[in-house]
């Protein structure tokens, strides 16, 4: 038996933010939570809602203390400001940050037994539906608005943990490409690179089928023609990219990952190195790693990434190709695929073990051990 998991309503295009107020009113609610993080209130791109909010006269509190890597502490400060504001849902604005720390401040706020957060970790049986939350991406990559998936820092542990609950999902996303036009190139690139290694790692994933796969491709296609646009900040691609990324996240979010994400969430804990970076520096060489056990699916890949003369290519030639077209676009887009001064020798060995117990790596197509983990970092160095 599969299982599929969507928002209840989405919104797509440019303007699609207008739809908020409608959805906030029509739903009863009186007073909004509003998480976003510090840039996106410095640089007036939260704005663009709380505008909307203010003219339709609907209340709310802003609540930022929120990090790139989101951290226990930023959560359960969230919990307590959701409490003190008396708000009945939420609206997170931002990337995959802020939309992970409202997850996981609308799960606690509804489960207050997990309040320590940490045992929230894997697959929690919560009983209750998260408080009601409107997700509004502003960058093009982790999809949080449609997955039922989250990332919280435990700083003390130094890890990142993984939560996965259907309860968590927001029951309406708001992808408006408007948004995301503020993003700087850096961010835009890192972001459609991990929007991209979901795309693949979900249609390699070991609970890959037929579902999945017909979302999947289908993002690689669209990133593979968007990508190189949008960090040209072009409406084009922006728009292409506002839909490829959440395409994916329709995928993955109900099929799983691999251990290129794995790899990355100990990037990102030890090093504090943004994760759609590490995805990307990780992602050719994960591939290269998996390809003898993908039958012929990166035959499919390379042509949705725009390989021409792949049906002359025998399966060497096309697995080959896909890596190249990957690595391709990650250097047409500025992310370096090394990690040459980023991890310490006398850390790998823990890297690789937490990269191992992480939960996205159970799904890599191929079974992968701490020696494999320590050997790809070791490939990047």
């Amino acid at each position: 038996m599969n299982r599929f998991t969507l928002n209840e309503t989405s919104y797509h295009g440019a303007g699609a933010i207008n739809a908020i107020p409608d959805e906030i009113t029509k739903r009863g609610f009186k007073k909004v939570f509003v998480a976003t993080d510090p840039d996106l209130i410095k640089f007036g791109v939260a704005k663009k809602v709380t505008d909307i909010l203010d003219n339709a006269g609907i209340a709310y509190g802003i609540y930022s203390d929120i990090k790139a890597n989101p951290t226990i502490e930023n959560v359960q400060n969230g919990v307590k400001a959701f409490k003190e504001m008396d708000a009945d849902c939420i609206v997170a604005i931002g990337g995959g940050s802020a939309m992970d720390t409202a997850k996981a401040i609308g799960i606690i706020i509804t489960n207050p037994e997990y309040a320590d957060v940490r045992s929230l970790e894997g697959v929690a049986p919560t009983k209750n539906k998260c408080v009601p939350t409107i997700a509004v991406p502003t960058t093009a990559g982790t999809a949080a608005e449609v997955t039922i998936n989250y990332v919280i820092t435990d700083v003390e542990k130094k890890r990142k943990f993984v939560c996965v609950d259907t309860n968590d999902i927001p029951v309406v996303a708001v992808v408006d490409p408007d948004m995301m036009a503020s993003m700087p190139a850096g961010l835009t690139a890192a972001t459609g690179m991990d929007a991209l290694t979901h795309a693949i790692e979900g249609y390699i994933t070991k609970g890959a089928w037929e579902l999945s796969d017909m979302f999947h491709i289908k993002a690689i296609e669209v990133i593979g023609r968007s990508l190189r646009g949008a960090v040209k900040n072009e409406a084009e691609g922006r728009e292409g990219m506002a839909l490829g990324q959440y395409i994916a996240g329709m995928g993955f979010s109900n099929v799983g990952l691999g251990v290129d994400h794995s790899m990355a969430h100990t990037l990102s804990a030890y090093y504090d190195m943004p994760h759609g970076k590490a995805c990307a520096t990780l992602l050719p060489a994960v591939m290269a790693f998996n390809a003898d056990y993908t039958g012929t699916k990166y035959r499919d890949i390379a042509i949705a990434m725009g390989v021409q003369g792949v049906e002359n290519m025998t399966q060497e030639q096309y697995r080959a190709a896909a890596v190249e077209a990957v690595r391709k676009l990650a250097e047409d887009v500025g992310i370096v695929t090394s990690l040459k001064g980023v991890v310490k020798e006398e850390d790998i060995d823990a890297l690789a073990l937490d990269a191992y117990n992480d939960a996205c790596r159970p799904g890599n197509p191929r079974e992968v051990s701490v020696e494999d983990i320590i050997a790809i970092y070791r490939s990047l160095m």
